[in-house]
């Protein structure tokens, strides 16, 4: 468990840094996840015997990498969810897509169906069946015109299936290096990254941001001066 990076960790919460292509928690492929690698972390560190209790409050896409909390109660965990649907629990991604964005700042909403056998989300009607809304807030931090890439920051004001990844698509601005929604660099990581993460602390009702700026998102190098 050393190459988990413990961010802050307390009696109630544990917030960590996700590495990239690790589940956020267990699927068909039976490989490691996060509530598996941090409840064994705390299993070890407090040398508890038996289950450990670890509250799934968020995920991130396996692909992704960047700042989770867990909740290490219930009444942690029970909290926690509460913020995410009163709209107090604030995510904020980087991201490097392809094309320049049509302004500097701006507001993207849709309405999304996942499909389940192809595990993708599309962007629909209004009124189609099973939709879901979808917003998010984005502003542009840096375009390469050589390389024909903006670097995006991202706030993301509801939680849906691959929300980002498939908005941004829908406009012919791909995430570099997403193989689902076409974005360029095959074979390269997904240029997406959790890099903020605010929460009001559970219990002492403190408001907490926990940041994690990669050198790199995906392939590319974050330059100096963006933040």
């Amino acid at each position: 468990m050393a190459d988990l990076k413990v961010i802050y960790e307390d009696n109630h919460i544990i917030v960590v840094q996700k590495p990239v292509n690790i589940p956020s928690q267990g699927d068909k492929t039976g490989d490691i996840d996060m509530l598996t690698i941090i409840k064994q972390y705390l299993k070890e560190k407090y040398g508890k015997n038996g289950n450990v209790y670890l509250g799934l409050v968020h995920r991130l896409d396996r692909p992704v990498g960047g700042v989770m909390v867990f909740a290490k109660t219930s009444k942690a965990a029970g909290r926690l969810s509460d913020q995410i649907r009163t709209k107090q629990f604030e995510k904020r991604y980087l991201a490097i897509v392809n094309g320049k964005m049509e302004a500097d700042n701006g507001i993207l909403e849709d309405y999304l169906v996942k499909n389940q056998k192809s595990n993708m989300s599309r962007v629909v009607n209004e009124n189609t069946k099973n939709s879901k809304y979808a917003k998010l807030e984005y502003k542009v931090l840096k375009y390469d015109k050589d390389l024909n890439l903006s670097v995006l920051e991202i706030l993301l004001d509801t939680g849906r299936h691959h929300q980002i990844r498939v908005q941004l698509s829908s406009r012919n601005h791909s995430i570099y290096g997403d193989q689902k929604y076409g974005g360029r660099g095959h074979g390269k990581q997904i240029a997406l990254w959790a890099y903020s993460l605010k929460i009001i602390h559970p219990i002492t009702k403190k408001e907490m941001i926990f940041e994690a700026i990669p050198e790199k998102i995906g392939s590319w190098k974050i330059l100096e001066g963006i933040m």
